[in-house]
């Protein structure tokens, strides 16, 4: 069969992880397809890839329940628009990059329609919702998962999958480490240093900054050298992290708040303070000692309690299988618990190396050529349209 002179290719991603995992992935079919168009939603990096822009990324970085609902209508709108768009020209394959509650029914209409789908990243079904797979294997014509262990539960429900590891480990195994990373940030060889990750989207910052930079206070009473770096990825969420360190009590707290550089500042610190989410799998590849952390609305809290079947929320100790690292959640995650949990790990250096021992095997498991995967995989989609 030919190949179209300019195949489009139709893709969603709903986050900053997304949009990570979709630039490369464009930018390694731009490389087998130098004429392919890309069209969708997608944040900076997609755009700065060479995609299409119809909707900002934003619109859907929405997290909980009781938030989606606030947005359904305006999500549910952006759907059918985009559906609308796809039907009407059909590109020569959709591809959804995680955002499951978006793409998987965008998928289904899609696919009903003969267009191929091919979702990158596997919902957690793992975790909860396992029946879910049903409506995955009505939606999807292949998957494509970033964990080894997700790719025996598709080849038993007998949807096409393929493993292609997890893009940022082939990004990380490349880090210059942590004295460059210290270097670069202008922190001392020698300091103490705690990184924050409160999360990237501005309801995580609003849940998560004031008890880390509370925790942070109790820490430096501890240890009162100590440096904590604070990235953020946004104007809005660095408004709310600002907002959070002027409310806090006390003395001037020793906090740099970095615009970005979120790599670097946990490369850098002897611990990092994460919230529950991809910072996770990051901090273990960069081989950093972490404690995680996570709370939401109690309505959206209570719902995931009922749904949840793993025993870990944190990916490097659901990778494990064990609670490698501390993780305090919802009514645990107080300043007293998450401070106490720090310096416990940082005064315990056996503890710290057999971590990175541990975080090193991680890397070189997932460390896959993730986006020449994944753009291989989809070739025979592309490959199939008409002119």
């Amino acid at each position: 069969m030919s190949v179209v002179a300019r195949p489009v290719v139709g893709i969603v991603a709903g986050e900053a992880s997304g949009d990570f995992l979709g630039a490369g992935l464009i930018e390694a079919l731009h490389a087998r397809l130098p004429g392919a168009r890309f069209v969708g939603i997608g944040g900076p990096r997609m755009q700065a890839a060479g995609m299409e822009v119809l909707f900002p990324m934003e619109k859907l970085a929405v997290r909980g329940y009781v938030e989606v609902l606030r947005h359904y209508l305006e999500i549910l709108g952006i759907r059918r628009q985009l559906a609308g768009r796809f039907l009407r020209t059909p590109p020569a394959c959709f591809v959804g990059i995680d955002a499951p509650d978006f793409n998987l029914d965008l998928e289904l209409q899609l696919k009903r329609a003969g267009i191929p789908t091919v979702h990158y990243v596997s919902p957690a079904i793992w975790a909860w919702r396992a029946k879910r797979i049903h409506k995955i294997k009505r939606a999807v014509s292949a998957m494509l998962v970033v964990f080894p262990f997700e790719e025996p539960i598709y080849r038993q429900a007998q949807i096409p999958v393929t493993y292609v590891g997890h893009a940022l480990a082939d990004e990380l195994a490349h880090h210059p480490g942590r004295a460059a990373a210290r270097l670069q940030l202008r922190v001392g060889p020698d300091a103490s240093v705690v990184a924050l990750l409160p999360g990237s989207r501005v309801s995580e910052v609003g849940q998560m900054a004031a008890p880390f930079l509370a925790a942070a206070r109790l820490i430096a009473e501890g240890r009162p050298d100590t440096h904590f770096l604070l990235p953020v990825v946004s104007r809005e969420t660095r408004d709310r992290a600002e907002a959070a360190l002027r409310e806090l009590p006390g003395e001037p707290l020793n906090v740099t708040i970095l615009s970005g550089h979120a790599h670097n500042a946990m490369a850098a610190a002897d611990l990092v303070l994460v919230a529950s989410g991809t910072a996770t799998l990051e901090a273990a590849l960069l081989g950093r000692p972490m404690v995680i952390a996570y709370r939401m609305p109690r309505v959206s809290w209570w719902i995931m309690k009922r749904l949840g079947r793993v025993a870990h929320v944190g990916l490097p100790n659901i990778l494990a299988g064990e609670r490698l690292v501390p993780e305090l959640l919802q009514d645990e995650a107080t300043p007293a618990n998450l401070a106490s949990a720090a310096l416990e790990l940082m005064g315990d250096p056996v503890a710290c190396a057999r971590l990175q021992t541990r975080f090193a095997a991680l890397l070189e498991q997932l460390k896959q050529g993730a986006a020449s995967k994944a753009a291989e995989a989809l070739l025979p989609f592309v490959a199939s349209a008409r002119a």
